[in-house]
């Protein structure tokens, strides 16, 4: 139940919200405590869809040091993720074998907004709309947007890779 006190006071982390899996359960991002994560609304069909490939690197290759990519698909920009949650994970692991979480499709725009991209749009110090996909917001390991990049910047630049490497040094 949702309160008017609660929405003039967005959360001040992102651990106070859930997401459903791709198998329908439902998964609160306090799961997540104490981890930096960098969460991607995706596309199958999108121009940038292959950073999958630089997403599934990076969290390979920060997974052991508390770090997590997690993948929310959405058909919000020109039905570039036309498909149902099966087909999409099931595109995600023979595509490119992806081993990080890919959740289930939401929306991250419009009176359909799911409460996560509300918080990380609307409420956090990186706000501003979605404007494609692919768009990453970096959480700190208290739930906290750290830093957010656009769709045309690279998982795996170096202001990508500098700012996970800060938070991943950082108590």
């Amino acid at each position: 139940m949702s309160h008017a006190s609660d929405e003039a006071t967005p959360p001040a982390s992102v651990h106070t919200i859930s997401v459903r899996t791709m198998s329908g359960g439902d998964v609160p991002l306090s799961d997540y405590a104490g981890r930096v994560l960098l969460i991607v609304n995706t596309a199958s069909r999108c121009g940038f869809t292959p950073q999958y490939e630089a997403l599934e690197s990076m969290a390979n290759r920060h997974r052991d040091r508390g770090f997590e990519v997690l993948a929310f698909p959405c058909d919000d920009f020109l039905r570039q993720e036309p498909g149902t949650d099966e087909e999409i994970l099931e595109f995600c692991q023979r595509r490119f074998d992806l081993h990080f979480p890919v959740f289930s499709k939401l929306h991250v725009k419009g009176p359909k907004m799911h409460p996560l991209y509300t918080h990380l749009t609307k409420a956090s110090d990186h706000a501003g709309a979605v404007r494609w996909n692919f768009t990453k917001f970096l959480i700190d390991r208290h739930g906290r947007t750290a830093a957010r990049f656009e769709p045309n910047v690279s998982p795996g630049s170096a202001p990508v890779s500098r700012a996970i490497q800060e938070l991943l040094e950082s108590a």
